[in-house]
Parts: C-alpha cells; sequence; structure tokens
C-alpha cells in the first residue's frame, strides 16, 4: 500500500506543470501572435480574392448592360451575339445548363444515397475500408476523360434505343456529370451518417427495429443536415462543370428541355468565347462575364438555400 501511494505521489509530482517564466511566457504569446497573423493573412487573402473575383465580373458586367437591355438579357429567346444580327437572351444558356444539372442529380442523388447507406449501416468494417477509396479515386478521374467517355460509349448507347438523338446531347453529357458527382455525394453522405451517435441505433434496435427501419427512420433523418449539404454542393459542382459539356453536351444555344438535343451551357458558351477570335474589350467579349456573373449569382443563391437548409434541419436534429 506505501508503494502504491508513493508511486502516485511521484506520478502527480512529474505530470505537475512546471511554471513559466516571464522569458517564456512572452516567447509563448508571441509563437502565438505569429500564428494568429499567418491564418488572418490566409482568410484575408481568401476575401481579398473573391473581392476581386466579385469586381472583375462587376465591371464588365456593367458595361455590357449599359449597352444591352437587362430585360432583353434575361427574357430572351434567343442567344447569337457572335453572329448579325446579335441577340443576347440567355434563356437557351440557362435552360441547358439547367437541363444537364437536373438530368445529373437525377442520376446521381439515388445512387449516390444508397452507396452511403450501404457503407454506412450493412458493409462490413473490411469491405467499408476498400470501397470507399476505391469510390473517392472515382472523383479524381479528369473530366475531359468523362467528357469523351460520354461522347464516345454513353452517346451512342443512348442513340440506339432513340434514333432521333443527337450525337452531341443533354442525356449523355447529364449521365457523365453524374458519375463525376456521385462519389461526392456518397462520400460525404456517409460521413454525416458515421457521425450520428450509436446510441441512436442501439435505440432502435431495442423497441424491435429492423437495420432497414433503422437507417431510414432514424440514421437519415438524424444526418439529414449532412446529406442535404451534399446534395446541394453536388448540384453547384454539376452546374460548373465545363469539360464534359463542351465535348458531349454540343454547341448549340437551344431552348429545349429534350434530352436527347444538343445544348449549350454557361460554362461552354464562356470556353468558346475565352479561345481567343473575340476581340477583347468589345461587346462579345463582355458577354462572357455576364454569363459568369449569372452562374456566380446561381450558385449563390443555391448556397444561401443549402445553408438555411442546414440551419433548419440541424435545429431539429441537435
Amino acid at each position: 500500500m506505501t508503494k502504491v501511494a508513493l508511486g502516485e505521489t511521484e506520478l502527480a509530482r512529474r505530470s505537475r506543470v512546471r511554471p513559466r517564466g516571464p522569458l517564456e511566457a512572452r516567447l509563448r504569446r508571441g509563437r502565438e501572435a505569429v500564428i494568429h497573423g499567418v491564418l488572418f493573412l490566409c482568410a484575408f487573402v481568401s476575401i481579398l480574392t473573391t473581392a476581386g473575383i466579385i469586381a472583375t465580373l462587376l465591371e464588365e458586367t456593367i458595361g455590357f448592360f449599359g449597352q444591352v437591355s437587362i430585360w432583353d438579357y434575361l427574357t430572351g429567346t434567343r442567344w447569337t451575339p457572335l453572329f448579325s444580327p446579335a441577340s443576347f437572351g440567355i434563356l437557351p444558356l440557362l435552360a441547358g445548363t439547367l437541363l444537364v444539372a437536373a438530368f445529373a442529380a437525377l442520376f446521381a442523388v439515388p445512387i449516390g444515397l444508397l452507396t452511403a447507406v450501404f457503407l454506412s449501416e450493412y458493409a462490413p468494417s473490411w469491405l467499408r475500408s476498400i470501397a470507399k477509396p476505391l469510390l473517392e479515386m472515382l472523383a479524381g478521374i479528369p473530366t475531359v476523360v468523362l467528357g469523351f467517355f460520354a461522347l464516345t460509349f454513353i452517346s451512342p448507347e443512348i442513340i440506339r434505343p432513340f434514333s432521333n438523338a443527337s450525337v452531341f446531347n443533354a442525356l449523355a453529357a447529364a449521365i457523365a456529370v453524374g458519375i463525376m458527382i456521385i462519389p461526392l455525394i456518397s462520400s460525404l453522405s456517409e460521413d454525416a451518417m458515421s457521425a450520428v451517435p450509436q446510441s441512436l441505433r442501439e435505440g432502435a434496435y431495442a423497441l424491435g427495429a429492423t437495420k432497414y427501419e433503422v437507417a431510414r427512420r432514424v440514421v437519415i433523418p438524424a444526418a439529414l443536415s449532412g446529406i442535404v449539404a451534399s446534395f446541394i454542393l453536388a448540384i453547384s459542382r454539376a452546374l460548373g462543370e465545363t469539360m464534359i459539356v463542351v465535348l458531349a453536351a454540343g454547341g448549340t444555344p437551344n431552348l429545349t428541355w429534350n434530352p436527347l438535343e444538343a445544348v449549350q451551357t454557361m460554362t461552354a458558351y464562356i470556353v468558346q468565347v475565352s479561345l481567343g477570335d473575340t476581340p477583347q474589350g468589345s461587346l462579345e467579349f463582355q458577354t462572357i462575364f455576364a454569363v459568369g456573373m449569372t452562374l456566380f449569382v446561381m450558385t449563390l443563391a443555391l448556397n444561401v438555400v443549402s445553408q438555411y437548409l442546414l440551419q433548419k434541419f440541424r435545429e431539429v436534429y441537435e
């Protein structure tokens, strides 16, 4: 008993924090100040970069709308800024962008969510440790490769049953974009589900719930904020995708909701004008800034909606 007491006393003595002298305290405060300054500088650079991007877009966009009516831009059904007579109706580009993003979400959201449920609730640990890294590797595939895959494989498979489909069509691009965002949805959703306390699952099992009922009525509602965040982030990624739609969707600004037809998205148009054939400073050149600002406002609105949904569900389930 005496040895144990002596051992505890020695341990307490060794673990006692040694008082710091004035010099050591000043050095410690100095290091903390340096770290604080570096972190503040990083945050300031991020904010400054964002402000610079917005300022650049605004400057050229204001110049564009000085010559083109905002009403005609938002309601026009023809987009031919590079031809004569020029028309500046954004609706064809907006329709193409939303068409590709919508069908990509319809393809990717169910697959990504079901994959996340399987990895979180059904897969054994050894399978999860293998499957999840392999799934995340899919996100590392270059989008230009997915674009060629859509053009050479997905599009012919669509044309086979639908003979009226164009070689360049929105559906092929949407499926490729959906393949690209599946890892984003599944990985983030699985992380949100894995963060649900095990006690909630055990309580449901104690009440006689099956594994499916636990996943559907306990885990998914409790992780809904993270799942919604993954959906919003994936849709934002789909709206801003460039190379896949440039290669597979075509370059025709077509006001249609038929996914079998060729369309042009906002990002594809920006690529088209940015190739260098349009004189810098011209009205045609300024259109890419107006389109970019429109896309920026769309993604910003989507992020605001996502923050509202996250706060709403977080208040319910936390």
